[in-house]
């Protein structure tokens, strides 16, 4: 894969120093450097030393990723959102974890974009995941295609500039304001390595909420996060006493439509940082979701 650049500044400087205003790392160039990819300053290879000049052309190639042998394909289609040859974003079904376990070692979404890569034959088929969903959520689900992107679009989750919003049913009314926000800190429990608890030891938390449409025995939230502690969703709304639906492990009820925690990313914006461009992308509700939905309106309506 080769990426250029044109060098317009009328002092010199290094190669390497200019390649790191580009988000190439120390570990990327020596990839480039001893792994096959090579770097050209106007068509000639150069190191890594060379004293640019203005309007210098600079294009470096870099070597295809050899696969991780762990992450197994499995031959189980995608449902794909968006994809170019730097970035594929998934709708997630639920009941599928993110990565591989020992309790989950095949069939994540790892393994099934693995093996949508090696189905189309891609050059790359390293898994580069940028977010994450609990095994449970559904929704958009965002990877990087290769490592370059990856460690550019990294910047940008650090940043905290990939924003990202979730559709929820919560248990009960919400008896506050249309919108609001929930400021507790994180911490894990004492008795388990899975869940978590609102804590004063925890690490900083908070999110923001918008109520969307309200019933007798449940709530519809908009959400967005502006920290990314793990459960954060759940652990909050379990917190102010109005657990996710279908969230048995935070205190949730099931119902005949909702078996698992009624969580959704249904927003996904992000800068592209190689066509800057920026992405914007939107899912309908899941299916059980939108089914408790309009069955709850049809007995409004009825009644």
């Amino acid at each position: 894969m080769k990426f250029s650049w044109t060098y317009e500044l009328p002092t010199s400087l290094q190669v390497k120093s200019f390649l790191k205003t580009k988000g190439i790392s120390r570990s990327l160039l020596a990839k480039i450097k001893f792994q096959g990819g090579k770097i050209e300053v106007n068509e000639t290879e150069v190191t890594v030393r060379y004293l640019l000049k203005d309007k210098d052309t600079v294009q470096i190639t870099i070597p295809d990723e050899a696969p991780h042998e762990t992450t197994i394909p499995v031959d189980i289609p995608i449902d794909i959102v968006y994809e170019d040859e730097h970035y594929l974003v998934v709708n997630k079904p639920y009941g599928v974890a993110s990565v591989p376990s020992q309790v989950h070692p095949e069939g994540t979404m790892a393994n099934r974009v693995k093996g949508y890569y090696v189905r189309q034959g891609y050059a790359n088929q390293v898994i580069h995941i940028v977010t994450r969903l609990d095994r449970d959520t559904t929704g958009l689900m965002l990877f990087a295609k290769h490592g370059y992107a990856h460690a550019l679009i990294d910047i940008q989750l650090r940043a905290k500039e990939i924003e990202k919003k979730y559709i929820a049913l919560i248990m009960g009314q919400l008896k506050k304001a249309d919108h609001g926000f929930i400021d507790a800190p994180i911490a894990r429990t004492t008795d388990s390595i899975i869940t978590r608890r609102a804590h004063s030891s925890g690490k900083e938390a908070l999110t923001e909420y918008w109520v969307k449409e309200s019933f007798p025995e449940a709530t519809l939230v908009d959400i967005q996060l502006h920290t990314g502690r793990t459960h954060q969703i759940r652990v909050h709304f379990a917190h102010i006493g109005h657990p996710l639906m279908g969230d048995d492990l935070y205190g949730g009820s099931k119902n005949n439509w909702v078996v698992r925690q009624a969580l959704h990313c249904r927003a996904l914006k992000f800068f592209h940082p190689f066509t800057n461009e920026k992405i914007s992308l939107k899912l309908e509700n899941p299916k059980d979701m939108a089914q408790w939905l309009h069955q709850h309106k049809q007995q409004e309506i009825n009644s």
